[in-house]
């Protein structure tokens, strides 16, 4: 999955749930995703910090934390 697609799945999982803060609906979005997405993001978080830090589950939403958070602080 793109980056792209991924804030689209996060946006609209945010959406479905507006009272959560950024690390649930990222944790609600790699539950929704299955499993291979899950060891996809895992994988990812790995390649990109060099290190795999805590169980598959932690490390891809993760993953999808450090990609919202990127693009948030991103200049416009």
């Amino acid at each position: 999955m793109r980056d792209e697609e991924l804030i689209v799945e996060f946006a609209l999982t945010r959406l479905d749930h507006p009272g959560l803060d950024l690390e649930e609906v990222a944790a609600l979005l790699v539950r929704r995703v299955g499993p291979e997405r899950m060891l996809e993001f895992a994988a990812q978080n790995l390649a990109d910090r060099g290190e795999l830090r805590g169980a598959l589950f932690e490390a891809a939403v993760e993953r999808v934390m450090r990609v919202v958070l990127a693009l948030r602080d991103a200049p416009d």
